[in-house]
């Protein structure tokens, strides 16, 4: 067996390391996304092995023992190399005192995983279903392969006057796109996390050259801002948010746009809009996400779904009592005390 933990040297080197996997890596599974884990109560496990390298973040349940989780990982492409991953992962994770582990390997929905020691669970990140943009072609081919309804926005937006700066992650800068955020999560209905742990996350991406804030102005008044991720040769619009009162057509879509300008100039070749409704889904005006999905897709009418977060119990009894039982109260627990997410 060749698994292992990595050496203090592979972490120093770990973003060099992490894309080499054989999906290409992905940014939760980078330095800096594992160090803002740490400092919120997990403990990070940075592991080798044949198949991949991964970042599990590990906590202790009283009188169950450890539980990792992998977040968007292991970083395998098929069946097989998930099996190789998970023939060796198992047992040194036993070994290690852990009762259950819960993986997030972006295989595509569909993919038969029957024959592995996994139970499908509750998905913990949002682009378990997603709109993927492909950026290989030059910025010219990419604009004309968006549905008409994006193209359309994007341009109308140019007409009437919006503009989009990629302006540093002051503090000040932070508490605008935070302002923006409350004000979007009150209207669509869902929870954002404290100001400090925004003005630390774009901060770090931002010095690390990983991340970039970006607002959109439409005379002269501040109506949108995103924040988007760079990892290799992938790129994620991790964050958007905008003013209820919509002044002008189309400025989230030009806002996107010029982050896509901006991914392609960083070598993307994928652009992860991260989040939408599943595909069965898409078109359900009752789901709660329904106008992200309609945004989303006039960049790319195809939804991709992903397998999702599956479990795999390493102690049988603890792990299925984990999932049953003790999961739901330790998450609404933590969601009560600390207003986050658990994961």
């Amino acid at each position: 067996m060749n698994i292992r933990f990595a050496t203090p040297d592979e972490i120093t080197q770990w973003d060099t390391i992490v894309p080499q996997n054989p999906d290409g890596g992905n940014v939760l599974q980078g330095i800096i996304f594992t160090d803002l884990k740490r400092a919120s109560g997990w403990q990070v496990r940075h592991i080798v092995c044949d198949t991949a390298a991964m970042v599990a973040m590990e906590k202790h349940i009283p009188l169950l023992g450890l539980i990792w989780y992998i977040p968007k990982g292991p970083g395998v492409a098929t069946t097989e190399q998930l099996q190789a991953v998970l023939d060796e992962l198992i047992p040194f994770a036993k070994k290690q005192g852990v009762f259950t582990i819960k993986i997030e390997p972006e295989l595509p929905l569909g993919t038969d995983l029957s024959t592995l020691p996994i139970i499908q669970t509750r998905p913990i990140q949002y682009n378990c279903s997603t709109v993927v943009v492909d950026l290989r072609p030059d910025l010219e081919a990419v604009m004309k392969g968006l549905p008409q309804k994006g193209r359309h926005a994007i341009k109308r937006a140019e007409r009437d006057g919006v503009t989009v700066e990629l302006v540093d992650s002051t503090p000040e800068n932070c508490e605008k796109m935070y302002q923006l955020f409350v004000e979007t999560s009150q209207g669509a209905g869902f929870a954002i996390r404290n100001p400090g742990y925004y003005r630390n996350f774009y901060r770090r991406y931002s010095e690390a050259g990983q991340g970039q804030l970006f607002f959109a102005y439409f005379e002269g008044k501040l109506v949108a801002g995103a924040y988007a991720l760079i990892y290799s040769d992938k790129s994620t619009y991790k964050d958007g948010a905008s003013i209820r009162d919509k002044v002008t057509y189309g400025a989230s879509h030009y806002l996107q746009w010029r982050v896509i300008e901006w991914a392609k100039s960083k070598g993307s070749v994928a652009h992860d809009l991260c989040g939408t409704p599943s595909a069965a889904e898409i078109t359900n005006p009752n789901h709660r996400f329904y106008g992200l999905g309609r945004f989303k897709t006039s960049f790319n009418k195809t939804v991709t779904d992903y397998v999702g977060a599956l479990e795999v119990p390493i102690v049988g009894w603890k792990s299925r009592f984990w999932m049953k039982f003790a999961e739901k109260v330790v998450r609404r627990l933590w969601f009560t005390k600390h207003h986050e997410s658990y994961y």
